[in-house]
């Protein structure tokens, strides 16, 4: 396995003047017309750039929305691999990001040599990787999944098959719980779900004990077990608009409560805090290295472009069209049920 990568420093970017701004806005917006360029932003990044965009989502939401439209350009706003998912599912399409240095602590964790040498060492396992994860290392895996189809897609797969789960050692934990399935789990995990604090979380908890803690699957098990709810984003955001609570305790990264306050004003969401006891530690330096200027460059130069070979494009498409062909017949099976 690859030595800890670095990963980089979450710097708050220099406030835009007005008049820069406005004049961002305006180039974006007709960039994008004159282009015919759909812009996607996760929603982990800043809350200008999910105000502007056409769809605000989980990574896999957005390149399947991105595929239905007519757009010649996809800007993705998020990380490099949620682009290349972009790409496999629209490889027709230009795929640009704002910037190519927007990697993930957990795609950066499990490298493809690596991975397949794991493989070969376990020949009668199946091996299941999340979606947060290079396209040289989904191609080498049976199945994708995402943080709200893992469970779908562990219980489908047959209960004699050992299970390789890569590349999150706490989201594998938290399905060998759920469904009691033999997995061996690789050791990687995201550099924001990693520092929330179990202590510093009980202490927010009594200070606010009638708000329910919403956590992401991404996080250490001190903290899922502490929580309320467990979740992808788009699940935790369903979550507190239904319920009746009026503040919310939520253990993800913090730039989802832009769209809770949207959604609910009238509501209170509290990030999780840290090791150090604050909630720096809720956002993503990958995330963060996405800014207005960046997106404006990225259209205006149709760069950085994510770029996939298409025998290698091909094999990635095949794990991920299993997690959605499962994850369909699964919902059908729950409606049917209701």
């Amino acid at each position: 396995m690859t030595d800890t990568p670095k990963f980089p420093i979450c710097e708050t970017p220099k406030p835009l003047d007005p008049a820069q701004k406005a004049a961002l806005m305006e180039e974006i917006a007709r960039l994008r017309k004159e282009k015919n360029a759909v812009i996607l932003a996760h929603y982990y990044q800043d809350g200008d750039i999910q105000d502007l965009a056409d769809f605000v989502g989980d990574s896999l939401d957005l390149s399947r929305r991105a595929a239905e439209t007519d757009a010649d350009m996809i800007v993705f706003c998020g990380v490099r691999f949620m682009g290349e998912v972009a790409k496999i599912l629209s490889p027709q399409k230009k795929v640009v990001i704002p910037d190519m240095a927007a990697g993930c602590s957990l795609e950066e964790s499990c490298r493809a040599e690596d991975l397949a040498a794991w493989r070969k060492a376990n020949p009668d396992h199946v091996v299941v990787t999340y979606i947060n994860s290079s396209v040289e290392v989904k191609a080498l895996s049976d199945y994708i999944v995402t943080s709200s189809s893992a469970l779908d897609i562990i219980e489908a797969i047959p209960p004699e098959k050992p299970i390789l789960f890569a590349p999150d050692r706490h989201l594998g934990s938290w399905l060998k719980r759920k469904t009691g399935r033999e997995m061996e789990l690789w050791p990687g995990s995201c550099i924001v779900h990693e520092e929330f604090s179990e202590e510093a979380l009980m202490a927010l908890k009594e200070k606010h004990p009638d708000a329910p803690i919403a956590a992401h699957p991404e996080c250490p098990f001190s903290i899922l077990e502490k929580a309320d709810f467990v979740g992808s984003t788009k699940q935790i955001l369903d979550f507190v608009l239904s319920r009746p609570e009026k503040e919310f305790i939520i253990a993800t990264e913090q730039h989802i409560i832009h769209q809770m306050k949207k959604a609910a004003p009238h509501k209170t969401f509290i990030p999780a805090p840290g090791m150090d006891g604050d909630c720096k530690c809720a956002t993503c330096p990958y995330m963060a290295l996405n800014t207005l200027e960046k997106l404006a460059a990225a259209l205006r130069n149709e760069e950085p472009e994510i770029i996939i070979d298409e025998a290698l494009r091909q094999k990635a498409l095949i794990p991920l069209q299993r997690m959605l062909e499962i994850s369909a017949q699964a919902a059908a099976r729950r409606a049917a049920a209701q």
